[in-house]
């Protein structure tokens, strides 16, 4: 995916940012940035502030404190509705709700009235998952329902997708199938992307920058054979 781009408005910006609870610093980030169109990954052990940091730029941790910037809104000011799509780790399904229900939640945040159907039945047969469009998500299987929330971001259409492990659960072939829907709409549509993913192997192979939380800090990732620059 790395290509020559333009000088364009970055659609993540931080600077002299600390990530916490209480007043107790986990992380802290001098000068990060992500540019439309870019796929970034982070990596690190559990417990580090890699969740922390998602949900920080997602506007759902207020920063202990420093600059946060997201699809040109400076927090605490909020970006365009829609802009932002959100993949938690607990996947914040509606349970009792069809597949159909959840897709449509998603799509009727980012596109007019007129197209947001069409957007959630595309979402849900770019997933795979048009033969359970009417079941509950309760019945689903745990593959199943990170499908169900990746296709209701992908029908959100926003600027800005944040993955917090969306492929755990997911056997080979269908990991496959959901990374090539994700990266196929960050491609067509300019958007950006930030994951967090242990699979360090399916990290770099996804991503165009992967970088390591260690001792507080977001750093290039870097092993025997490759030196990745911020």
């Amino acid at each position: 995916m790395n290509q020559t781009r333009k000088a364009v408005s970055a659609a993540v910006r931080l600077s002299n940012l600390e990530v916490g609870f209480q007043g107790q610093t986990l992380l802290h980030i001098e000068d990060f940035h992500v540019n439309p169109g870019e796929v970034l990954a982070i990596t690190g052990p559990s417990g580090i502030g890699k969740t922390s940091l998602l949900k920080t730029i997602a506007g759902l941790l207020r920063p202990i404190s420093g600059y946060v910037q997201v699809c040109g809104a400076t927090i605490p000011n909020r970006p365009e509705r829609g802009s932002i799509g959100y993949i938690p780790q607990k996947l914040g399904l509606v349970r009792h709700s069809s597949v159909w229900a959840n897709v449509m939640l998603g799509s009727r945040a980012g596109n007019p009235r007129s197209s947001s159907r069409a957007r959630a039945t595309s979402a849900i047969e770019d997933l795979g998952l048009i033969e359970k469009k009417n079941e509950p998500v309760k019945r689903l299987s745990g593959g199943q329902q990170r499908r169900v929330a990746t296709a209701r971001t992908l029908a959100q259409r926003p600027r800005l997708i944040l993955a917090d492990e969306f492929l755990s659960e997911l056997d080979d072939e269908t990991s496959e199938r959901v990374v090539k829907s994700v990266l196929n709409y960050v491609r067509e549509n300019d958007a950006a992307m930030i994951l967090v993913e242990h699979d360090i192997s399916r990290a770099r192979e996804i991503s165009d920058r992967l970088l390591v939380i260690d001792d507080g800090r977001l750093n290039p990732f870097i092993t025997d054979t490759s030196i990745m620059e911020v």
